[in-house]
């Protein structure tokens, strides 16, 4: 194993850890907007809560999320080191030099990582710690099985309490299904009636998209994956889908949330 210890020590190895876990959070970035787009379901929070549910139940899907963890504090570890390598071995001249021949993200990615790294802790302390230690409240949801439509809603008590995330019933009738669920679509649309927090949000999301614009790009050259044929295609991944359409989408929920709340 001595070969694989000293490569991954190595400058190339790495950038090849970055190139990979940044991919791997990559994944993760679509997996979560998906999820996140129940917030837009017309149903009073119902798929979302469910999606909540599940992503903090299933066996393998905590699995991955302790990965995706420690991917996050590694990513950022070697990615701050090759930076600080990077800018101390071309010296002043040479950086004003390349200056003139790279983009703006390209010259400030670990400026934007460490943005990004404060948007995370944030949104884990606004969003994962309040669900898994915090006091969210309960909400019921009385479902009609044959139309599957949620026919009525009710907020639980504030010292309801549950022993699990979700509890699930049939009712007597046999025509309907009670739900109750820990809220967290509620503290979504609470937390983004905050404008700070809006404007936060939609900034995070404008360093990701200039954090990814040049990052997946370069994880592809550090993977060998540079060819005339297919470079059109991971400019083409690398800008519309992770550096316009997802930051988009995630930027798209506090502003509709907000948007709600002024409507009220």
């Amino acid at each position: 194993m001595s070969w694989l210890t000293q490569t991954l020590s190595s400058s190339i190895g790495k950038k090849l850890i970055v190139a990979l876990t940044g991919l791997f959070l990559c994944t993760f970035l679509i997996v979560h907007a998906v999820g996140n787009l129940q917030l837009f379901k017309s149903d009073e929070g119902l798929a979302f809560n469910m999606y909540t549910v599940f992503m903090t139940t299933n066996p393998l899907i905590k699995t991955i999320s302790y990965g995706l963890y420690a991917f996050i504090l590694i990513h950022a570890f070697y990615g701050f080191y090759l930076a600080y390598v990077n800018r101390k071995a071309r010296g002043t001249t040479n950086y004003a030099r390349i200056n003139n021949q790279s983009s703006w993200s390209s010259r400030n990615m670990a400026v934007l990582g460490t943005v990004l790294l404060v948007f995370i802790i944030v949104h884990m302390s606004e969003f994962w710690y309040e669900y898994k230690f915090g006091h969210l409240p309960y909400k019921s949801y009385t479902i009609d099985l044959a139309q599957g439509t949620v026919v009525n809603t009710e907020n639980m008590p504030a010292d309801f309490v549950l022993n699990s995330k979700m509890e699930e019933k049939l009712n007597d009738d046999n025509t309907t299904k009670t739900i109750i669920v820990k809220d967290l679509y509620v503290e979504a649309q609470e937390a983004f009636s905050n404008p700070l927090l809006v404007l936060f949000y939609v900034l995070g999301m404008v360093a990701v998209s200039l954090h990814l614009i040049h990052g997946f790009r370069s994880a592809m050259q550090t993977l060998g994956a540079n060819h005339p044929k297919y470079n059109p295609l991971f400019d083409f991944v690398g800008v519309w889908l992770f550096a316009i359409l997802i930051p988009v989408a995630f930027a798209a929920m506090p502003i509709y949330f907000f948007v709600q709340h002024l409507m009220q």
